[in-house]
């Protein structure tokens, strides 16, 4: 069972490391991770001759094609809110129906980020806008309501906390992979039951 490892830990000192230490978590829950930056199984020749950036994106979507679930880190990154390329590939394996599951080493509301983040000021009953005049979004939920509610509609989950080093503490990614190895083993079973 491969699940996809979308996040912006690409973007740590060391990458390759962290990519490691993801996949030998997923190792002790049954499952194969796939890091971003592993090289696919199959690459096109056509791709080889494109713009790094294209051929690095198409690398990442035939992952995420190949693999039973992704688990983002949703992590706020430079800014209140997740990477938006982890944001599109959550929409990327969203549309394939399968399940999507995220962390996020933050505890705080996506609000309460945001209105921390932008110098927001109150505009009525629990409203806020912030220094353009826009509106804040209020749901209470960790992220943009499209990316939570992606995650719940695909029966995957959501795991936050804080913890004193976010971008080096693996233990709500451990309890986000446990819970994936849960329900990708079920399918698992339910799949061979229908077999028989």
């Amino acid at each position: 069972m491969r699940v996809y490892l979308a996040g912006p830990d690409v973007f740590l000192p060391d990458p390759h490391g962290r990519g490691a230490a993801l996949k030998t978590i997923c190792a002790r829950h049954g499952l194969a991770g796939v890091f971003p930056l592993d090289t696919p199984d199959h690459i096109p020749e056509a791709w080889r001759a494109l713009p790094l950036p294209q051929f690095i994106a198409l690398c990442n979507e035939s992952h995420i094609r190949s693999c039973d679930a992704l688990i983002a880190n949703l992590t706020p990154f430079r800014g209140p809110s997740a990477d938006v390329g982890t944001v599109f590939e959550i929409g990327f394996m969203r549309a394939l129906g399968r399940p999507v599951f995220g962390w996020s080493n933050t505890a705080a509301d996506f609000f309460t980020r945001t209105r921390m983040e932008v110098g927001a000021t109150p505009d009525g009953p629990d409203r806020w806008r912030d220094r353009s005049g826009m509106l804040l979004e209020d749901f209470g939920l960790t992220d943009n309501l499209m990316i939570d509610s992606a995650m719940l509609a695909s029966g995957g989950g959501l795991f936050t906390a804080d913890v004193a080093a976010p971008w080096d503490d693996l233990s709500v990614f451990e309890t986000c992979v446990a819970a994936v190895g849960g329900r990708l083993e079920i399918e698992r079973k339910g799949k061979q039951a229908l077999l028989f």
